[in-house]
Formats: structure tokens, sequence, C-alpha cells
């Protein structure tokens, strides 16, 4: 390949910077306006702020003490953490399963899988199966309806399939059964793959809105996504608990700081799983 002109490398540089300060502005300004005190939100009109002249963490110790949205939080770290790794378990047994030539079946639940992309159950009658199982107001109803993703499952089991198969001919001349191959052989070498795919689970489980808006009425087992909504639009959480933060930090303070509170458990996830990243979505793109 030939070396990029300077008038090339000066263009990829002028517009990865401005795609990096297009993202990050709007976080670094709820972050400043997270520090704001009452006295410069009054100063401002109320507006937004980048850099506050007099930052303070007020905002954040008068909500972690308030005791909803640290309620909030626990539960969402447990539902992220329990769905996460009971959808990976369902997803790696499914996916090898799968991969493997003459499985039982193998061909029918496949297309039963990627027929799930094309035929979706709706929400009436999804809230009609999770009452009839008995799930209504339990954190089962926002983990069982999406603990298997079928995309996730093609990829898992793309992964698979592109593994060395001379690698199962020598274990099973060992003796190795279909399980231990799978955990001394496929999931060794699929560290890539699962973190990317378990990544996305636990993204999606941390933000789970709709379901818990939809399947819990109890106010108090509502998890951060549902919390934070309540705050942007009543500057206090439903159940009356942090009602003094209104009257002692500005509203927009104390909604950037839930904001952020509800970003910073992902945004710390994101740097360890980073090496497994692209492997992992390019999984399938390149036949070797």
């Amino acid at each position: 390949m030939e070396r990029p002109t300077v008038a090339g490398r000066t263009l990829k540089f002028v517009v990865l910077t401005t795609i990096t300060v297009v993202v990050l502005y709007p976080f670094g300004l709820a972050v400043g306006t997270s520090l704001m005190g009452r006295a410069e939100s009054i100063a401002n009109g109320g507006s937004y702020v980048l850099w506050p002249t007099h930052p303070t963490f007020e905002a954040y110790s008068l909500i972690l003490s308030g005791g909803a949205v640290t309620r909030s939080v626990l539960i969402s770290i447990g539902i992220t953490l329990t769905g996460t790794a009971l959808s990976l378990i369902c997803t790696v047994f499914l996916g090898y399963a799968l991969s493997r030539r003459g499985m039982l079946g193998g061909k029918p639940i496949l297309l039963m899988v990627l027929a799930t992309f094309l035929f979706t159950p709706g929400m009436i009658p999804s809230y009609l199966m999770v009452k009839e199982l008995g799930m209504i107001d339990t954190y089962q109803s926002l983990i069982v309806p999406v603990l298997v993703n079928a995309f996730n499952v093609v990829v898992v089991r793309s992964f698979f399939q592109n593994l060395p198969e001379e690698l199962f001919e020598a274990a099973r001349m060992d003796g190795c059964g279909e399980f231990r191959m799978m955990w001394r052989i496929a999931i060794p070498l699929s560290k890539a793959v699962i973190a990317v795919v378990g990544l996305f689970y636990a993204v999606s489980y941390w933000n789970t809105f709709f379901n818990a808006i939809l399947y819990i009425n109890d106010q108090t087992k509502h998890p951060i996504q549902v919390v934070l909504r309540q705050f942007i639009f009543r500057g206090t959480s439903a159940t009356g608990s942090d009602v003094a933060i209104v009257r002692d930090l500005p509203a927009s303070s104390v909604q950037m700081a839930v904001l952020i509170i509800a970003l910073v458990p992902i945004l710390l996830a994101y740097p360890f799983l980073q090496k497994y990243f692209t492997k992992g979505v390019l999984t399938g793109a390149i036949k070797g």
C-alpha cells in the first residue's frame, strides 16, 4: 500500500477530531452541569455549563443519600450480572450445539432461531405470556423474556464453526465427549466472541426500560433507567424519597448527576473488553 499523502493524513485528523469532539461534547456538558451549584445555575439562567466555576459534588451526595437512586443502581447491577451470566450460558450452549455436524434436530432448531428475526411476538402476547408464568412484578420478567438473542446465537455459532475441525477430531480420538470438547477447546478459543456477546447482553440488561415499565408495578423495584426518566421529567423519584433534592439544588444538576451515574458502569466495562471487540465483531466475515 502506498504511504498516505500529507493532505490525506491531515483530512483524516480533522475528520476524526471533529467526530471525537461531537461525541464527547454532550458527555462533558452533562458532567459539567452535574457539578454546577445553585448559585451558578441562577447566574446562568438555569442553562447547562461545560466548565462550572465552583464545581461541587453535592448533587451526587444528595442523590446517593436519598435511597431511590442507590437502590435502583443495585437492582440494575443485579439484573445485569444475573441476566448476562444466564444469557451467555444459554447462548454458548445453543451456539455450540448448532455448530456441530450431525446434531439431531439441528436444522429445525436453527430455522426456529432464524425465524425470530422475521416474526416477533408483539407487546400484548409477550405481556400475556409473562402474566401466565406469574412473573409480573418480579425481576424474572426483566430477564427470562430476553434471555437468548438470536443474533448473538448466530454469531457464536459462526465462530465455533470456524474453529479447526482437526482439534475436535483429535480430542474425540482421546476419548473426549461433546461437553468436554466445548469446555476444554471451544470456549478457551472463543474468549473474543464471548466477551463481545457478553458486552451486548450487559448493555441490553443495564438499559432495561420498556420491560420494566410494562412488567414492574412496584416502584421500589424499578431499575436505574426508569428512575432516570422520573428525574428527567419530575426532578425527583416517584417514591418521593428524594424530594428534598429539588429544593437544595437546580433540577438540571440533579438530572445530569443521575444520568452520569447511569452511564458510568457501562463506560467502565468497555476498556477491559476493547481488545476483544474488534476481533469479535468481525467473526465470520473472513474465512481462513
